[in-house]
């Protein structure tokens, strides 16, 4: 559970609004940026989407498994959460922002946002491994 301006908030709630980003994004790469970007700075943008995606859907996940697990596995899929929307910003946002504004000192972030990802599926398979064994 998240707290934000003191009222619980999901994390398919997080999820959602993720989505609704990635949604957003998705379009502007696919319809705004076509003819303003060269072919590699698209598929940069393209990249960040599609990972966008798949990463704000396992914010589902974690929800799906915070409200179905034990107790115990519960520890880490927080850590889990932050770590999914980390790297969307880290992976996804060093992308998004290297196509729009050309500054290829931002690359360094992407893999961050990898390893950020990484994490967070190995709190998800710790925390499901240890509800399975429970």
């Amino acid at each position: 559970m998240i707290v934000a301006n003191g009222m619980p908030m999901s994390w398919s709630v997080m999820g959602g609004v993720a989505m609704a980003l990635a949604v957003g994004l998705g379009a502007f790469g696919a319809h705004a940026l076509r003819k303003r970007v060269d072919a590699e700075a698209l598929r940069l943008w393209e990249t960040a989407s599609r990972y966008h995606f798949v990463h704000a859907l396992g914010l589902f996940v974690i929800d799906f498994l915070v409200s179905s697990e034990s107790a115990d596995a519960h520890s880490l899929l927080p850590v889990a959460g932050w770590l999914l929307v980390a790297g969307i910003v880290l992976f996804s946002g060093s992308l998004y922002t290297m196509t729009l504004v050309k500054r290829r000192w931002l690359g360094p972030l992407t893999p961050l946002g990898g390893l950020a990802w990484i994490g967070a599926w190995v709190c998800v398979a710790i925390a499901a491994y240890g509800s399975s064994v429970a």
